[in-house]
């Protein structure tokens, strides 16, 4: 939590490049333009003072807290930076007791809450009593999809503005501007060979941290000539030896890879399912998301088909917490290839889904007497529990006893498969229903 001052020891050319050439207005923010041209609603309720509860949602590196700093730069009311990283709910209770002081005494307070995503529900509820006081005005900033991340009562009540990773020519003008800017080097000569920014830009996938971090690096790391910095496109390709990997680990392209993830398995192929894997890993995704969406698969597309499925797929979630990444990769690779291979059925989740229907359209239908406990006296009058059958007294450890109500007496949810183990549960739900209609009062 960080209050005073936004833009202290500006100067200071032992932080990065990125904080030292930070905008501090909407004239020198780069990109966004969809949100901050004149007349866009954005740019409006900045330039007029008139800011409310908002969320920023965008990918890493495209102005999300540089917007929120320069609001803070113009608003009237009092700017609060908290993290939801390093801040847990003991702080959250100070920095609301504060804001409320604030209000009593007429003064608002704006706290800007970076990923707001990583505060769980009961952290989240807390703020939402002071959003609607008037206590704060709350600015959210975060990678992940709000709808999914952010609590409906919160998201109601804030005005979300999605924002875009920087095109080529918003890279372009971000470096070129860091170049110039005496913050940036210090007023040092630097020579940048054509097509480098360019590379740079390209590069980045959009994110100007990155892009304003590779050229402080290409920068740092060239040798002077002439009592010139000169950088070059050789120089350069050495640096980049890595590609980012178009990943966003927070938006639409995380929900696609995991995706494509999950149908590759399904469909049983096992190369594409660890390509997969291994691409949502090496940019970053977090290794217990991929544990729990395979937790998931275990059951909804293997189920009964093979049972130990889900056994390895919650001890694989286990090994991940232990140790984490680099080393719980194995561990992930083995899940999604025994996955993968396993038989298929989707059987269970069949089932369920049939009967969660006649379930919400049969709220009120009774228990059968005979299926209730009788623990009281009144109860036992009452002939609860009367006329009930213990399957464990017969030899056959099955009775004709009526355990469906009334009105579903003959449905049908699940269907098994003859798909690995499955085969047996559907002999063994054959064997029942034989013994059932041999049984049959006639």
């Amino acid at each position: 939590m960080v209050q005073g001052s936004l833009f202290d020891d500006e100067y200071d050319q032992g932080r990065p490049l990125a904080n030292r050439v930070r905008p501090q207005n909407l004239e020198e923010f780069v990109g966004q333009k969809h949100l901050l041209e004149p007349g866009k609603v954005l740019r409006e309720m900045i330039e007029n003072d008139q800011v409310s509860s908002m969320i920023f949602w965008g990918p890493p590196g495209v102005g999300k807290t540089t917007l929120a700093k320069i609001i803070a730069n113009q608003t009237q009311s009092k700017f609060i930076d908290f993290s939801a990283v390093t801040s847990g709910i003991k702080d959250i209770r100070s920095v609301m007791k504060e804001a409320e002081g604030n209000r009593q005494l007429g003064e608002k307070t704006l706290l800007f809450i970076d990923e707001i995503h990583r505060f769980n529900k009961a952290q989240q509820d807390a703020f939402l009593p002071y959003v609607e006081k008037g206590s704060i005005i709350l600015i959210g900033a975060t990678t992940e999809n709000p709808s999914f991340e952010v609590n409906s009562a919160l998201l109601s009540r804030s005005k979300v503005f999605v924002l875009h990773p920087l095109n080529h020519a918003d890279i372009l003008e971000l470096l070129q501007k860091a170049l110039a800017n005496p913050k940036g080097f210090n007023n040092q000569s630097i020579e940048i060979e054509e097509g480098v920014l360019s590379a740079i830009a390209e590069y980045c996938d959009g994110d100007a941290r990155i892009a304003l971090n590779t050229l402080e690096m290409a920068v740092l790391h060239r040798k002077k000539s002439d009592g010139a910095i000169v950088v070059n496109k050789n120089d350069l390709v050495q640096m980049l030896n890595r590609k980012s990997l178009l990943y966003d680990k927070n938006g639409e392209e995380h929900y696609n890879i995991i995706s494509a993830l999950h149908k590759a398995m399904r469909n049983s192929d096992v190369n594409a399912a660890i390509y997969w894997l291994s691409r949502m890993l090496e940019s970053g995704e977090d290794p217990l998301f991929i544990a729990r969406r395979l937790v998931r698969f275990a059951s909804e597309d293997i189920g009964l088909a093979d049972n130990r499925a889900l056994e390895i797929s919650v001890a694989v979630f286990q090994a991940c917490q232990f140790i984490g990444m680099p080393e719980c990769d194995v561990h992930l690779t083995q899940a999604v290839i025994y996955l993968t291979l396993a038989p298929k059925s989707n059987a269970a989740y069949l089932a369920y889904r049939a009967a969660k229907k006649d379930a919400l359209h049969s709220v009120n239908e009774p228990v059968p007497l005979h299926l209730r406990n009788a623990p009281t006296k009144l109860m036992k009058e009452l002939n609860y529990g009367k006329g009930y059958k213990y399957a464990h007294d017969t030899q056959e450890k099955l009775t004709m006893m009526q355990t469906m109500p009334d009105s579903l007496i003959g449905r049908e949810y699940y269907h098994p498969t003859i798909q690995g183990s499955e085969m047996k549960f559907k002999q063994r739900m054959e064997e029942i229903s034989a013994w059932y209609a041999s049984h049959k009062e006639t």
